[in-house]
């Protein structure tokens, strides 16, 4: 968290503000409320609004989080995409918002594509249409970069003005299209409304805050570690990924909310760029240190028969533009994170017992 605070080279810009968080209760929920409830006073924010419909649940951490923040936070159960936004009343007056409320893990958004794509398509619509003559600030929207799809080799690292290799049929569709067609509505209100929205992509975001069930290969992994389970891979193990530590993406994250204007930018680590076998044996040699685990890597097939269709070969993102234009510099790499998610997760549970 103080890395995080030591990056925000323009944090002056959210004193005296209001913040407001849809999809507060997801993975990147846990490390910005961690945030606010951590630095809301040295920031001098004045309110945190926080807005979720709990669809997958609350996370085990999600109410002690909440409790720390104490009164300059304001929770509220709440639909974005079927109930109506001003009937939040003078709570929804906010500087910032920062629009997560997606289910981002394929296993839950192909069990839930319509409220997938309602979430992104008429949550959204609906957020910027209510502040599009308001006096925001800045206001983050998540995209991700499955709006890539499956790239051709020429492309990797994808730079932002890749136009994508995405499918608009099959059991991805849901999210990678409604990700794309939100960026569009972000472009169109800005353009049309100058709105200060700010596009992130994110790429492969993994580390303290994700649930064990997430379904995401960094949890199935971690899973694995923590209940003493062998780290099965339902590939061959060639797909490649880098993969970004959370406090180094939700840094780049606030820099985007507060860059203040219309854009859109990679948001992940560039190096190093490695398979999904090459992942799971550093998590089993982690694992081996920091919890004396004594599972293997197998291969099975997924009984999920569409788990890999329209799965990207490779995933690494170019991430100039964000390194020039927001500072962003991310410093953890996949080694030295994955020893400190399993070291997070070994201390909740002596904490919790859970």
């Amino acid at each position: 968290m103080s890395n995080i605070l030591s990056g925000l080279d323009t944090k002056e810009k959210l004193r005296g503000s209001k913040v407001l968080i849809t999809g507060c209760a997801g993975f990147l929920g846990y490390y910005f409320l961690t945030f606010f409830s951590q630095f809301t006073e040295l920031l001098g924010i004045e309110q945190v609004v926080c807005i979720d419909n709990f669809l997958l649940g609350k996370p085990l951490w999600f109410e002690k989080t909440v409790s720390e923040i104490g009164n300059k936070l304001k929770m509220v159960t709440f639909d974005i995409a079927k109930d109506k936004f001003n009937k939040l009343g003078e709570i929804a007056d906010a500087d910032f918002i920062i629009h997560m409320a997606s289910i981002a893990s394929p296993t839950f958004y192909r069990k839930y594509p319509l409220e997938t794509v309602d979430a992104n398509v008429w949550g959204l619509r609906q957020l910027i249409e209510y502040y599009k003559d308001k006096p925001l600030k800045g206001f983050l929207y998540f995209s991700s970069s499955e709006i890539y799809g499956d790239p051709s080799q020429q492309h990797v690292p994808i730079q932002e003005d890749y136009r994508g290799n995405v499918s608009c049929i099959g059991p991805r569709a849901c999210y990678d299209e409604a990700k794309r067609f939100s960026e569009t509505l972000c472009y169109l209100y800005a353009k049309l409304h100058n709105m200060p929205i700010t596009i992130v992509r994110p790429f492969n975001n993994y580390g303290p805050g994700m649930k064990l069930d997430d379904k995401r290969v960094p949890s199935d992994f971690a899973n694995a570690i923590m209940n003493g389970g062998d780290i099965l891979l339902y590939s061959d193990g060639s797909p490649t990924r880098t993969f970004c530590y959370v406090s180094d993406a939700v840094t780049g994250y606030l820099k985007a909310l507060l860059y203040g204007k219309f854009d859109y930018f990679n948001i992940g680590i560039d190096k190093p760029e490695i398979s999904v076998r090459a992942l799971a044996e550093i998590y089993v040699e982690k694992g081996k240190l920091i919890t004396g685990y004594k599972g293997a890597i197998k291969y099975e097939k997924h009984p999920d028969t569409d788990y890999l269709t329209h799965n990207p070969t490779r995933r690494c993102p170019q991430i100039e533009k964000a390194k020039q234009l927001l500072h962003y510099t991310p410093i953890v790499e996949v080694d030295e994170g994955v020893g400190r998610f399993l070291e997070y997760l070994k201390t909740e549970r002596e904490h919790t017992g859970v």
